[in-house]
């Protein structure tokens, strides 16, 4: 089925923020916009983002099933942390909570799929207004505005990633940063720090380095975030976000890799 575009579902009320300003005589008065109402569901799953191969998963459907009891339970656990996460949104104040997740570890193992099923969870749930990016689509569809006769600004694209309820940011320290892409990286995340909008991150480098491996070139694949992003975005996202280590396998590679007879 295909992702409908966030830009031709953003509601004309709220400006896809799912509150609306009416007017009380003064600054006026945000209340929850009409568009979270019943129904909403489905119309706002579509316009999320979600990539086509991602839109069937759940947590229900997160295989955990390994050879190895370790990794079975380590996967288990990294479920029920999402489950966690997902019950405890919700504060008794009605408001929505403003931490995120940061699923770390190496390709393959299901953090895609796992910081996925928590958005649609949540947009299912509580009509959340949620967005997933790609970073490093994010940086390309931002770069294509500078071209003539591009419909799309750079504004827009970013407006809609900075505003969301809810942002999934996928495979943070894809690529290394430019300056260009460090300020854009900064924009992202300052911005929803600083209005305490939850996000969640995936990645495949480690949170820390080891000190007996500061001055040895490993592979990309097992570098620490701290080689990719600078040290004050790595302040902010710790304190936006609760790490959730999966170890395992890739999954991929050792159950979905179509084999020959």
């Amino acid at each position: 089925m295909p992702v409908a575009d966030f830009a031709t579902e953003t509601c004309p009320e709220c400006g896809g923020t799912g509150w609306a300003v009416h007017s009380d005589g003064g600054a006026g008065t945000a209340a929850p916009c009409g568009c979270r109402g019943e129904g909403a569901g489905p119309r706002l799953l579509a316009a999320s983002g979600i990539p086509e191969r991602y839109c069937g998963c759940t947590l229900d459907n997160f295989k955990i099933e390994r050879p190895e009891r370790a990794e079975q339970e380590q996967l288990f656990a990294a479920r029920e942390q999402c489950w966690r996460y997902v019950e405890s949104f919700l504060a008794l104040d009605g408001r929505f909570g403003s931490s995120g997740l940061l699923f770390v570890g190496n390709p393959g193992v299901g953090k895609t799929h796992l910081a996925v099923a928590v958005l649609k969870e949540l947009v299912t749930r509580y009509h959340v207004h949620g967005r997933f990016e790609d970073f490093t689509a994010l940086i390309h569809r931002i770069q294509a505005t500078f071209e003539p006769g591009t419909v799309d600004s750079k504004h827009a694209i970013l407006r809609r990633v900075t505003d969301a309820e809810l942002l999934v940011l996928d495979d943070l320290g894809a690529q290394k940063l430019s300056d260009w892409v460090t300020e854009i990286l900064y924009l992202v995340i300052n911005t929803r720090y600083n209005r305490k909008l939850p996000t969640i991150f995936t990645t495949n480098l480690r949170l820390e380095a080891p000190r007996d491996l500061d001055h040895v070139p490993v592979a990309a694949a097992e570098e620490p975030l701290a080689w990719r992003i600078p040290a004050r975005l790595l302040s902010r996202l710790y304190e936006m976000a609760t790490p959730v280590a999966i170890v395992s396998a890739d999954f991929r590679r050792s159950y979905k890799m179509p084999r020959l007879a």
